[in-house]
């Protein structure tokens, strides 16, 4: 049943020389890995009024400067990109070109920066997009984290399906935001130009200023708005994900996909500062521009349910780029090796997962509420930005390739600008939850410290280089039992052909059972001796090993424990027997009793019940 629940639910597992079938083209690539950079026009302009607010209505008019000096910044960071892309096309982005110019920790920052951004994407995403449901639907908001919960699964499950799976499903949504959101702007702009009234009055702007306006506050209303950039790098990431030419694919992918989202970013912004839209509780202002653009038409639902289908989609980015990442940084042996191994649909099912456990516990923690999670947000990918754009003027410097001047320029000017930028985010939004990221950063580059250092000792023990293991002089053979049947049997009969010295024994806790048990050992099997261990105690591990441990007296002794086992059909089956045999497993693998628990190994003879 398990397994015909997964084919239905993943598919049937596909043969490796599939995955060059599995790559996609530059319009499916566009739908999966621009998501997340296209989405954030429905929430960077209102978090850019939620600071501005503060100061009154008159303040909001700078929404549309901000909006350009964010829009430029894109531009240069997309073209910096642009030549990661080219010059990195085997993917691994800002990781693999700060670990390869700037050294190991430079590149490990980068990747747990991206990784905590792609977790933060999801959150954020898919609480932005119940955001959009429950402004349509109010009666929707009690349920905001159970319906963020299903759209997590809803992803999660699509994307452990395949590539092209998710490329096809999303496509359709991703095309269609951007079309409700060019006829929105269109529309909008008509009316504006023509003079016409708002179909549905805003309300009246809020006059009242909590705060006065300063440079502070401008620079923290932008770098709220920054979260317009956070998904860019995405294509360079997943460069390999791009049929051939990879990299010619990508980069034209990723200068289509700068050019719609600063056009829509523009659009939907100077469009909320001439209709007079504000920040309000309950409707996001992506809703209230719909709302006096085309008042409560079919148009208005249309509107809303791609923003809700595009932001709820939007985590499909992150759900493509992380597990690939977390694959580089797995390979480098600085996150669990599983996290490198391509699952039955191609894809790295292990890190899916993963992103999808940790996305769903952090919508859990903050309640859905993109407010909650948006000061948590573009810390991390400002932080890979500025390392990628760093070491790639690192590696023209150091190739010194044709045009390697120009391009040296381009990804210093890139550096500066998200450097500076990073300054001011983790400036502006560091008492508002920043901090929270940045010390996740150091506990996730703690645990990429630990991890390695396991696995050098791993290497390290297991090295050929170092003394061999001893030969085997002595080797004695012990089967532990409880009773006599025809898996005991069959247990004995197998650790009669292993050669050595064999011993049966059991430990006495009846003494009565005892007895009865080597009467009938004897009438069964008269050849083989049934030797009794005393277990004042009741305890059938302890005296075991005592008895074990008395054969390994100096390295070249051997004790091999043949452990009958008998296994029931039915999963609940299990709680009804002893699991005697698993504590034996756990008690001589993992309980270290001096050199000695080097030269036991263990062997389970299993009898499978057939109901």
């Amino acid at each position: 049943m398990r397994t015909t629940l997964r084919q239905v639910l993943i598919g049937d597992a596909l043969p490796s020389e599939r995955i060059f079938h599995e790559r996609l083209s530059k319009a499916q690539a566009l739908a999966v890995l621009s998501s997340d950079a296209l989405s954030s026009v429905a929430y960077a302009t209102e978090e850019t009024l939620l600071v501005l607010v503060l100061v009154g209505s008159a303040a909001l008019t700078l929404s549309w400067p901000i909006a350009l000096a964010i829009s430029v910044l894109l531009i240069i960071v997309a073209i910096s990109y642009y030549q990661t892309v080219h010059a990195y096309p085997t993917g691994g982005g800002a990781y693999t070109v700060a670990k390869e110019n700037l050294g190991t920790w430079p590149g490990l920052v980068a990747g747990a920066a991206l990784l905590t951004d792609y977790v933060l994407t999801v959150a954020v995403s898919i609480s932005a997009g119940v955001a959009a449901i429950v402004s349509a639907f109010a009666i929707l908001d009690p349920l905001r984290v159970e319906l963020a919960l299903i759209a997590i699964a809803f992803v999660t499950l699509v994307n452990l399906r395949g590539v092209r799976e998710s490329g096809r499903v999303f496509a359709v949504p991703t095309y269609f935001f951007i079309a409700t959101m060019f006829l929105l702007i269109l529309v909008g702009l008509a009316r504006w130009l023509f003079g016409s009234p708002p179909l549905v009055s805003p309300g009246p702007p809020s006059t009242n200023a909590v705060q006065s306006l300063t440079l502070l506050l401008i620079l923290r209303a932008f770098a709220s708005g920054c979260t317009a950039m956070t998904g860019v790098e995405a294509i360079s990431n997943g460069v390999s994900v791009f049929k051939r030419p990879e990299a010619d694919n990508a980069g034209k992918t990723l200068l289509w996909m700068a050019g719609i989202l600063v056009t829509m970013f523009l659009g939907i912004t100077y469009l909320v500062n001439q209709f007079g839209v504000v920040p309000r509780g309950g409707e996001t202002v992506v809703s209230q521009l719909a709302r006096a653009v085309f008042g409560t038409s079919p148009v208005y639902y249309l509107v809303q349910a791609a923003t809700a289908l595009i932001l709820l989609l939007a985590a499909n980015t992150s759900y493509s780029d992380f597990p690939r990442l977390a694959m580089w940084v797995a390979r480098d042996r600085y996150l669990p090796r599983q996290l490198a191994n391509l699952g039955d649909r191609l894809v790295y099912a292990n890190g899916i997962l993963l992103l999808g456990g940790l996305a769903a516990l952090l919508v859990i923690i903050f309640g859905a509420r993109t407010h909650a999670l948006i000061p948590l947000y573009a810390v991390g990918v400002f932080i890979s930005f500025t390392l990628n754009q760093a070491g790639m003027v690192r590696h023209w410097l150091r190739l010194q390739s044709p045009g390697w001047r120009r391009s040296a320029f381009i990804n210093g000017v890139g550096a500066i600008a998200t450097g500076v930028v990073l300054i001011i985010v983790t400036a502006t939004k560091f008492v508002h939850g920043a901090w929270i990221v940045l010390l996740l950063l150091l506990a996730i580059l703690l645990i990429f410290r630990t991890i390695h250092r396991h696995y050098q000792q791993v290497a390290e023990q297991l090295s050929l280089s170092r003394r061999w293991p001893t030969p085997v002089r002595r080797h004695t053979v012990i089967v532990p039992v409880a009773g006599l049947h025809r898996g005991v049997v069959k247990a004995v009969q197998y650790a009669q052909i292993l050669g050595g010295d064999l011993h049966v024994v059991t430990a006495e806790i009846d003494a009565h059972d005892t007895e009865k048990l080597s009467v009938r050992w004897q009438e069964v099997l008269p050849d083989v001796p049934l030797e009794v261990l005393p277990s004042p105690y009741r305890s059938v591990i302890a005296p075991l090993l005592e008895f074990i441990d008395g054969f390994v007296q100096e390295e070249g002794d051997y004790v091999t424990l043949v452990v009958p086992e008998f296994v029931p059909a039915r999963w609940w089956h299990h709680l009804l027997h002893n699991e005697t045999a698993w504590l034996l497993r756990l008690a001589l693998l993992y309980g270290r009793r001096g050199w000695q628990g080097r030269f036991r190994i263990i062997t389970d003879v299993p009898f499978y019940l057939s109901r």
